[in-house]
């Protein structure tokens, strides 16, 4: 199947890892080989343990510590730090040929949207043959505040211009949304409609700032990039409908050969069964 990765970005809070662990758990109903790729040197408890890990290499409360540094200049030490040792996070990709990479990355949105750092790590990642996916993740709460949703509207599709791959973006903890909101009014978010920007974000804001609201709007229209799939991760379908688009996207399972099935795998399902 050749090299996979899902590089798994978004905002700090809006559910990375909590998808992270569900690919993982899917990934065993479904009988594939994923591995969890830590980037994030804040990082604390994982419920799957990290094949890779940057904490082994250099963590955030070291960096804090020792160079003084707040929380936000330290993430972004440890990330430049990790990109000038790229040979050890090559070195430790070595094992993982066929395997299905999911990388959680860390939340400081500058990563994605002002620094090269994540464009350094994809190029490294191609460079190793890895077809890489980008997963850009969105609380489903920032539907409760017009200004805010397109706020991450924005830093998403940075990202996609930024890092320019295979592109997926998730509104996450559907399983939090209220049963108040109809299904169009929900489609109106996941189909991006700029017009929601208008309607509601002028209201909040003073009129001085109508310009840019409409600005915006023109600039989000004209890309046209942004569209969300939702993320309920209790329901099984919508988990398995962002890992189909995944898997289109980065044409997973396109260079298998079939397999004869192994002789428990006959006998589980059977045999043949009778002939006519």
């Amino acid at each position: 199947m050749g090299k996979v990765a899902q590089l798994v970005m978004g905002p700090a809070g809006s559910g990375k890892s909590t998808y992270c662990r569900t690919m993982l758990t899917h990934s065993q109903s479904i009988k594939r080989s994923f591995h969890l790729v830590n980037l994030d040197p804040a990082a604390e408890n994982f419920e799957y343990e990290p094949t890779v890990d940057i904490r082994e290499l250099i963590t955030l409360d070291d960096v804090m510590e020792e160079l003084q540094y707040g929380p936000n200049g330290g993430l972004i030490y440890c990330m430049e730090f990790l990109i000038e040792n790229l040979d050890w996070f090559e070195e430790e990709l070595q094992d993982y040929e066929d395997d299905y990479l999911v990388i959680d990355c860390p939340g400081q949105i500058e990563l994605y949207t002002h620094f090269t750092i994540m464009r350094q790590i994809v190029e490294m990642l191609q460079r190793l043959n890895y077809r890489v996916c980008g997963v850009y993740i969105l609380d489903s709460q920032f539907i409760e505040d017009t200004s805010k949703f397109f706020a991450g509207v924005m830093s998403a599709m940075s990202a996609m211009l930024q890092l320019e791959i295979p592109h997926i973006n998730v509104m996450s903890k559907m399983d939090l949304v209220g049963t108040t909101k109809k299904q169009s009014e929900l489609d109106r978010f996941f189909d991006v409609d700029t017009s929601l920007l208008l309607e509601d974000a002028n209201k909040e804001t003073r009129s001085k700032f109508h310009d840019l609201n409409r600005a915006l709007v023109r600039l989000i229209d004209e890309y046209n990039m942004v569209n969300l799939l939702p993320l309920n991760i209790n329901d099984e379908d919508s988990v398995t409908l962002i890992l189909d688009h995944i898997d289109r996207a980065v044409q997973y399972g396109e260079d298998l050969e079939p397999k004869e099935p192994r002789d428990e795998e006959f006998e589980e399902e059977g045999g043949y069964g009778e002939m006519d």
